[in-house]
């Protein structure tokens, strides 16, 4: 009677609404939709992740993923139908002397003229099946599962693509980010050598001391560091994205001079319902919330009575010179068995408990899964209204420090400012330049970022 109970339905208080819009946002249209080709306009970056596609070890292995999926929806298929097999035996009994068989055969002709031996061979060849009937849809139900599973396979492997896309994006947007920071600096180094010229001359001139020379000779070595720091990131940043494709190290051919000229994609969020069709996690963990599911009914019907059908057919004889003799030699055998079980069901109950255990677990991560992608776009759509303000406040500066760099050399040559003036200018103007472009990387960085939290890039 237990396992006539009706399963309680927990998803109603569970699972919290999706808000009808992300804060004052009411796009009617989703960027998630757009092809991941057309979001991108760098052939390079498209040319870097159709490899990655090809090649990374990652996206190979979730293809792998979905063919074991595969595998296992074929095995709960062909658990609903009968199981036939063909084979043979040889077997030789004896039966005691004393024993219903051995006193009822003794003096038993087995064919005209000849008794039935004390050692009795049997020889059979034929077909064996065997067939559990669902009459309670506890193999249609595991059938379900697998069918949920097999489908969050392909979400997981949409997942991989989306994550893969935007490593390799953001990876090469700071490799574009060091190439620029690279230039700056010696266009930088070449300033301070040129400062360094001059106040070397007006020590020879004694118009100078030699703590002017050493402080614009410190600047200059700082700023050689730093152009070897950016080398080597530079190196990493080229090797990470070798790796996502795939590939041992080599250089990553690329245009240089396209990233301060580039602006940034500009994206459209919808509404955040439309996070469960577009986002591979969300429709990954929901698939595995209908696996969840199926797994309880099929727990369920695990008490209910169980009806397993075997049976044979072939030829069967004592001698092989009988043995395909029809109809003579034909035999069979059919048993129906109806089991259920009643007393020490311990198991079944542990499985069935464990199986409602994981419903609620699955349930939950899908609830998670769904909040955490709303904060995700929330957080994003913030992070590049607040950029765009940052970048134009930091554009003006950057334009007033370099009009300060000329103008504080020329007062340093006419004797109306110190060179201390002239350092400070030169490295508050590089790190301004160098504040730039890295709030440009954060830009392209951000538009990716909610491109993946609204579930572009997998189609």
């Amino acid at each position: 009677m237990s396992g006539c109970q009706t399963i309680k339905n927990i998803e109603g208080d569970a699972i919290k609404p999706v808000p009808e819009s992300f804060a004052d946002t009411k796009d009617s249209i989703n960027s998630a939709t757009i092809d991941w080709r057309q979001f991108f306009t760098d052939t390079t970056l498209i040319g870097l992740i159709d490899t990655a596609f090809k090649n990374n070890p990652d996206v190979l292995m979730t293809f792998q993923k979905i063919e074991i999926a595969r595998a296992d929806l074929r095995l709960s298929k062909g658990a609903l139908f009968p199981e036939i097999s063909g084979g043979g035996s040889v077997s030789q009994t004896k039966f005691g002397r004393y024993t219903m068989d051995g006193a009822g055969n003794r003096g038993t002709e087995i064919t005209p003229g000849h008794e039935i031996p004390t050692h009795l061979p049997d020889y059979f060849i034929g077909l064996q099946t065997t067939w559990e009937a669902d009459i309670w849809g506890k193999l249609r139900s595991k059938k379900k599962a697998a069918f949920a599973r097999y489908l969050g396979s392909i979400e997981g492997k949409n997942m991989v693509l989306t994550n893969l896309i935007s490593e390799i994006a953001i990876t090469y947007y700071e490799l574009l980010r060091l190439d620029n920071e690279l230039e700056i600096i010696r266009e930088t180094i070449k300033l301070q050598e040129e400062a360094l010229a001059i106040v070397t001359i007006q020590k020879e001139a004694a118009a100078a001391t030699e703590l002017a020379v050493q402080q614009f000779e410190a600047l200059v070595l700082n700023s050689r560091a730093l152009e070897t720091e950016i080398l080597q990131r530079i190196t990493v940043s080229e090797n990470r994205i070798n790796f996502l494709l795939g590939r041992f190290p080599q250089p990553v051919i690329r245009e240089k001079s396209i990233f301060p000229k580039q602006i940034p994609a500009q994206v459209k969020v919808g509404i955040p319902s439309d996070l469960l069709r577009n986002r591979p996690d969300i429709k990954q963990a929901e698939f595995e919330l209908m696996a969840t599911k199926a797994d309880v009914t099929a727990a369920k019907k695990a008490f209910y009575p169980s009806l397993n059908i075997t049976g044979t057919l072939g030829f069967q004889a004592f001698n092989p010179s009988f043995l395909f003799r029809s109809p003579e030699s034909i035999a069979y055998t059919a048993l129906g068995n109806l089991t259920a079980p009643l007393i020490n069901r311990s198991a079944i109950k542990a499985q069935f408990a464990t199986a409602q255990a994981t419903q609620i677990e699955a349930l939950y991560n899908y609830q998670k899964t769904i909040i955490n992608g709303y904060v995700e776009v929330h957080n994003e759509m913030n992070n590049i209204k607040n950029l765009e303000q940052a970048y134009g406040l930091t554009t003006k500066k950057v334009a007033t420090l370099t009009q300060s760099i000329e103008i504080s050399s020329e007062l340093y040559k006419t004797g109306r400012a110190n060179y201390l003036e002239v350092l400070i200018t030169q490295e508050n103007t590089l790190q301004s330049k160098l504040e730039l472009v890295n709030i440009k990387q954060q830009q392209f960085n951000a538009s990716v970022n909610i491109y993946k939290a609204l579930g572009g890039g997998w189609r």
